[in-house]
């Protein structure tokens, strides 16, 4: 590779804190959002399309991101979602036979702002000791007192509502036309590899924006619901709440992940809150406490479900815990076929230990 000089570039943090390094190709600017972090050793570019991520600077804490380069499938959404990358080095060259090309190209394709040599170890480390918050990825060095200002301007994630950023305009189908089961899924950020997930269990799954009503999605004729993962907080989501209840009410099978796990526990009037740093990487423990067994799982969110309101609701069972701090990884209605789970079972990135759970949404549609 010939050498580049290229553009210095800064991580402002909400409070002040700045990091340096150096913009990643010819792309100057500057990007705005809420600076995360993710410990997955491999899956980059599904992290990156990933509509959970919408609105969120990503920090990769693996040392090395681009060395396998992109492939045109592996895609979560037919975009990036992520407001810009932070890495430590970045590898302009890949060394792989399946890639369809660079992630430096795939970045520019996309017009995202990425930054490399951050002492992402130092970063990452502020993080977890001061929490997820607003930061600034930019090239624009010389003017951090703007940046200062232009970043007191971003809203908060907490309360924020994201999904109708990353929704379906429009209904659209997936899977056979002529499969056994037909699902309505609510996308408030469905992931495609969810969408695979459920057709290759012989569904077939009609996708609704994040707004549509429960008399939309019941004109299909379903078997059953799903509520997909998503960005932002659950609170403002009411029109989602209200599918939620609906089903509910009607006793019907409902499978919600991530986001719409948080939906569901707002539709029993549990609470959610935003958490100090989230959980975002694929070698999370997950225990299942009706099988008492462990679970590696891939998991991507800044909110959680209040645990001790969960437990006071009569009509509420935490079926799976997060062992790194207890908190709650899976909910089950009592004597209804509902049930959600806060980490991702379709993974990629990240292991298939939890894909019984599609087995047991289709074993719902069947009851």
């Amino acid at each position: 590779m010939k050498y580049q000089k290229r553009q210095k570039a800064i991580v402002l943090l909400a409070d002040g804190t700045i990091f340096y390094g150096k913009a990643v190709g010819n792309k100057q600017g500057t990007s705005f959002g809420e600076v995360c972090f993710n410990t997955g050793m491999t899956g980059y570019q599904e992290i990156f399309t990933d509509p959970s991520y919408y609105g969120q600077l990503m920090v990769a804490t693996n040392a090395h991101i681009g060395n396998y380069g992109v492939n045109d499938e592996e895609v979560e959404s037919d975009s990036i979602k992520i407001a810009g990358l932070i890495v430590k080095n970045f590898s302009y060259d890949y060394s792989r036979d399946a890639a369809d090309g660079s992630l430096e190209s795939f970045l520019e394709k996309h017009n995202l702002l990425a930054i490399s040599d951050v002492d992402t170890r130092a970063l990452v480390s502020y993080i977890r000791d001061h929490g997820a918050m607003n930061a600034v990825i930019s090239t624009d060095v010389d003017n951090i007192e703007s940046l200062k200002k232009q970043l007191e301007e971003v809203p908060n994630m907490e309360g924020l509502e994201l999904a109708s950023k990353v929704s379906t305009k429009e209904p659209y189908y997936y899977g056979d036309e002529n499969a056994t089961y037909k699902v309505a899924a609510l996308d408030i950020g469905i992931k495609k590899n969810i969408l695979r997930n459920i057709a290759s269990r012989d569904a077939y799954i009609k996708v609704f924006p994040y707004n549509s009503k429960f008399e939309e999605l019941e004109a299909f004729n379903p078997d059953g619901y799903f509520l997909s993962n998503g960005p932002g907080d659950p609170e403002p989501l009411l029109e989602a709440q209200q599918v939620a209840k609906e089903i509910i009410k009607r006793d019907l099978p409902l499978f919600g992940i991530c986001l719409g796990h948080q939906v569901i526990a707002r539709a029993n009037g549990i609470s959610t809150y935003k958490m100090h740093n989230g959980h975002r990487g694929i070698n999370h423990p997950v225990k299942n406490l009706i099988t008492g067994k462990g679970e590696i799982t891939s998991q991507n969110h800044g909110f959680a479900v209040n645990r001790e309101d969960a437990e006071a609701n009569a009509d509420i069972e935490i079926t799976h815990v997060h062992l790194n701090d207890d908190t709650v990884a899976g909910l089950a209605m009592k004597n209804k076929k509902i049930f959600s789970v806060q980490y991702h079972p379709e993974a990629s990135p990240g292991p298939h230990d939890s894909s019984y759970l599609f087995d047991q949404f289709i074993e719902n549609l069947k009851k």
